[in-house]
């Protein structure tokens, strides 16, 4: 009996270390997964102003008339998030969902930008209380930024250099401007292209989101 006992307790603790064995290696596993998956960021193209130069310095109106002024030393000292959107974008209502709370947490004044008639963009406002921001109608605005699908982003720093820009459909996208920005680099993508090891490579970027669908093309305000 007392044989049987001690039989049985050592098969006991031999399974209690498999065990063991088993959840180490998972978790060393699911430490070697992090770091091969590389966060995504902002998708970046080669389109526009070039990152790393001066911004554009332009001077437009916003809805309510009140001039705003893109580009140049920031007056305030913060840097410029300058979103591009539209009515008939639907990502894009969720990104102005998720602009206030990472305005919270990222010191930056937001302009939002777009085009086409006044008339089109009455509900959209009122919706989305954007008559409170600087939200401009600026046809030629999405031009010298050459954007290619909505939503889109650019990031400017206090000292009115272009620091970051890409499609923003998450707020991880717009998460890894300020990132990108804070670590001196172009995007997110470039500084784990400097870091990774040799035998480690990027996972290949999400496609862009189909004209009609989640972005639109350089007519911001209604059809590409």
């Amino acid at each position: 009996m007392v044989e049987a006992l001690l039989v049985s307790t050592l098969l006991l603790w031999v399974v209690v270390l498999v065990l063991a064995a088993v959840v180490v290696a998972l978790v060393r596993q699911v430490g070697v997964l992090h770091e091969r998956v590389a966060p995504a960021g902002a998708l970046v193209g080669r389109e526009g102003p070039r990152l790393g130069e001066a911004a554009p310095r332009l001077t437009l109106p916003d809805w309510s008339g009140r001039p705003v002024l893109l580009g140049g030393v920031a007056a305030d000292g913060l840097p410029t998030l300058l979103v591009f959107v539209s009515p008939t974008c639907p990502v894009c209502k969720t990104v102005l969902e998720i602009l206030p709370s990472l305005l919270r947490g990222e010191r930056a004044r937001l302009v939002l930008a777009s085009d086409g008639p006044r008339d089109e963009h009455e509900a959209f406002v009122r919706a989305h209380d954007l008559a409170a921001r600087p939200y401009l109608l600026a046809a030629d605005l999405g031009l010298v930024y050459q954007v290619p699908k909505l939503p889109y982003a650019v990031l400017i720093d206090a000292a009115g250099v272009l620091r970051a820009k890409g499609l923003v459909n998450t707020r991880e996208h717009l998460e890894s401007l300020f990132e990108a920005m804070e670590r001196g680099v172009g995007s997110i993508q470039e500084y784990l292209r400097a870091t990774l090891p040799a035998d480690q490579s990027l996972p290949a970027p999400a496609p862009a989101p189909a004209p009609g669908r989640e972005g639109e093309g350089i007519r911001l305000g209604g059809r590409p």
